[in-house]
């Protein structure tokens, strides 16, 4: 059949709910339109088509798509998805038997035919047989956030938009790293959308929508709303979290110093935003404060609202205790460690001081991240898949002759070896003296890998002998990792070298 005997396919969007938010085009689409379809549930009630009813004219021919099941259980052998998949298959036949025909065929969707919408299964059914044209509509996000009056997002923001119906642990994480978000799909989804809230730590911020530019609108604190009253045309929202701008500085801060704030000390990860954790992502985002070393914040992405205090490299104690001061004061601080801030890392120095007077009632939590050792080990293969020990070859806090007993004992242990600081411009001797201690336990063709600024745009990645370990071409971005006498190294087919060290010990 030629396209000019052939019908033309419609998804034609409606709006919210208010028919006064239909498109010029939706309303003469539905004018021209021969047939009209729309879905429904069993009982045979359509929003979508209440909201377009005005335009229906006696004479068009509708189709009314009715589902076999909405939430209930089915006898289907296929169960739902397989009663969901022949009811869509059968949809696009009734609708194609019409384009056949020669007839113009709307589908009419509420909000936008493409986001969420049914029309969309028919769209994939369709649209490569028939000329089709997609009218967009008003998406109940964009609706509800009119509704409640707040932006949704600004500047360099991201909106996640999610459906309710993702599991718990899912949200939760997707939520604690969102700047702004809206859920849809509520109804019975909604008590697990606020746990979610809650546990990400946004539930205070959330805004409840229901039934947004409709008759029976509501808006409210999300956390105020009873789960019983929840229908599905309802979305929660968390709108812009760019706020006030911050004090200027020397500003005397108006808040109570009676009521403590909190102190959040944030693993990064190695290097950028690909190896950051969505729990520490979405603290980053709700600090008013960030504390850090000035090269560990110019990772963090710069958001309106927030202070950013950079610092050297060396007064770790001096940061711990400003960052404690400002949450004692009433902010929400966040302290950036590279790695995991546990490990040789900025975790220490918070703690130390808020074991102290006057920060003992500031609280005080620690979020990880990926490790140095960790990210230089997955580069390399695994390293570390047995026991292994981790050491730090700075004398800066600690003398070497410690560092020294410490690197026999892992040695005659045979335990593979990871070691932070090995060197920089004013301690140029220690890798090499570490050399000579392990080459007295380990073979010389012992495997070292040397892992620099992994993750980071300079990231090198290489496999030597310990005895070929040259220490001029180590420095504080690199990490070692030594094999024990079980550790392994394989080339590959594609010429690619992989270290490994088996989990299974050998018997004496």
């Amino acid at each position: 059949m030629s396209e000019q005997q052939q019908g033309r396919l419609y998804g034609v969007g409606l709006g919210p709910g208010d028919p006064s938010l239909m498109t010029v085009r939706a309303v003469e689409v539905i004018a021209e339109a021969d047939v009209i379809a729309y879905h429904s549930a069993r009982h045979g009630r359509s929003i979508a088509r209440s909201i377009a009813e005005r335009h229906l004219r006696p004479d068009h021919i509708e189709e009314r798509l009715v589902y076999p099941v909405t939430t209930e259980s089915t006898d289907h052998p296929g169960g739902y998805r397989g009663a969901m998949e022949e009811f869509y298959a059968d949809a696009a036949a009734r609708l194609a038997a019409h384009l056949d025909a020669g007839r113009t065929v709307a589908v009419l969707a509420e909000g936008d035919p493409l986001f969420y919408g049914s029309y969309m299964h028919m769209h994939k059914r369709l649209a490569d047989r028939y000329p089709t044209e997609v009218i967009p509509g008003v998406t109940s996000v964009s609706a509800a956030a009119a509704r409640i009056g707040a932006p949704l997002v600004e500047g360099e923001e991201v909106l996640t938009v999610l459906p309710g119906t993702l599991p718990e642990e899912e949200l939760t994480a997707r939520l604690a790293s969102a700047d702004a978000a809206a859920v849809m799909k509520l109804g019975r989804t909604f008590p697990t959308v606020r746990r979610a809230l809650e546990r990400s730590g946004r539930l205070a911020d959330a805004r409840y929508v229901e039934r947004a530019t409709m008759d029976a609108e509501r808006t409210a604190p999300l956390a105020e709303v009873d789960p019983a009253t929840v229908p599905y045309f309802s979305v929660a929202v968390l709108p812009s979290r760019v706020g006030v701008a911050p004090a200027a500085p020397g500003e005397a801060d108006t808040r109570d110093s009676a009521v403590p704030g909190e102190v959040v000390v944030v693993g990064l990860g190695p290097a950028g935003p690909l190896w950051l954790t969505p729990e520490a992502r979405g603290e980053l985002a709700a600090a008013e404060d960030l504390v850090g070393y000035t090269t560990y914040l110019d990772r963090v992405p710069r958001r309106p609202g927030q202070r950013r205090h950079a610092s050297d490299n060396k007064v770790e104690a001096e940061r711990a205790e400003f960052a404690l001061e400002l949450a004692r004061r009433g902010r929400r601080v966040a302290v950036v460690s590279s790695g995991d801030p546990g490990v040789f890392a900025m975790a220490t120095a918070v703690l130390e001081a808020a074991s102290q007077d006057p920060y003992r009632e500031v609280p005080v939590r620690v979020l990880p991240g990926m490790t140095a050792a960790h990210a230089a080990a997955a580069r390399a293969g695994a390293p570390l898949g047995h026991d292994y020990a981790v050491v730090s070859l700075s004398d800066r806090l600690k003398p070497w002759e410690v560092i020294a007993e410490r690197l026999r004992a892992a040695a005659a242990a045979d335990l593979v070896l990871a070691l932070y600081n090995p060197g920089s411009r004013s301690r140029v001797w220690q890798v090499g003296k570490a050399r000579e201690l392990l080459l007295e336990h380990r073979a010389p063709d012992t495997p070292v890998v040397m892992g620099r600024d992994v993750g980071g745009p300079q990231e090198r990645v290489r496999i030597v002998r310990l005895a070929d370990l040259d220490p001029a071409q180590v420095d504080m971005r690199t990490i070692l990792l030594i094999g024990s006498s079980q550790t392994r190294t394989v080339r590959r087919g594609d010429g690619t070298e992989l270290v490994w060290t088996p989990r299974r010990y050998p018997e004496d």
